[in-house]
């Protein structure tokens, strides 16, 4: 993180449940309202099954643990999901006392490799107009990007290098 303190990415497991629920209670409504697009607190089983079972081939979803009181906690979240040939959608959920820390950034970079090892050229995420934190991420990614604002709503794609990009610029 931005602090230095050490941040493990990794996939998130069916077994994360309560860690999960745990990490959504602590998120501000107005954080599940700018990722949700709508205001939830809980989510139904139907939609807790959806989270935890990524497929990790059209489906990838990241969690980002901290240690905390001898204890690995989950900081935040993030996913893409394979909505045609090439291009997917993607998603971030930080817990709010853990915003502006560089976690979504760290999320962000490993869901980039997992995309390009799948074969995808594009994300794209739909963000509200005042999530800053969001809109900040995709601009500090390091990825060319286009937007195109329509209501309060700003859709984002990025443009996902190709691996020999990424190699050569080392």
């Amino acid at each position: 993180m931005h602090d230095g303190s050490p941040v493990t990415i990794r996939a998130l497991k069916l077994n994360d449940r309560a860690e999960f629920l745990a990490a959504v209670r602590q998120c501000s409504s107005q954080s599940l309202y700018r990722r949700l697009f709508s205001p939830k607190q809980r989510f139904t089983e139907e939609e807790v099954a959806y989270f935890l079972n990524a497929n990790f081939s059209n489906h990838v979803a990241l969690i980002a643990a901290l240690e905390e009181g001898g204890r690995s906690v989950i900081a935040g979240g993030a996913r893409f999901i394979a909505t045609q040939p090439g291009r997917a959608e993607v998603a971030f959920l930080v817990v709010d006392r853990y915003q502006g820390r560089g976690i979504g950034l760290a999320l962000m970079r490993h869901l980039v490799i997992l995309a390009q090892n799948a074969g995808l050229k594009q994300l794209f995420a739909e963000v509200l107009a005042d999530n800053v934190f969001m809109l900040k991420l995709f601009e500090r990614s390091g990825l060319r990007s286009s937007t195109r604002h329509e209501g309060g709503v700003v859709h984002v794609t990025l443009r996902l290098p190709e691996r020999s990009d990424l190699c050569s610029s080392d």
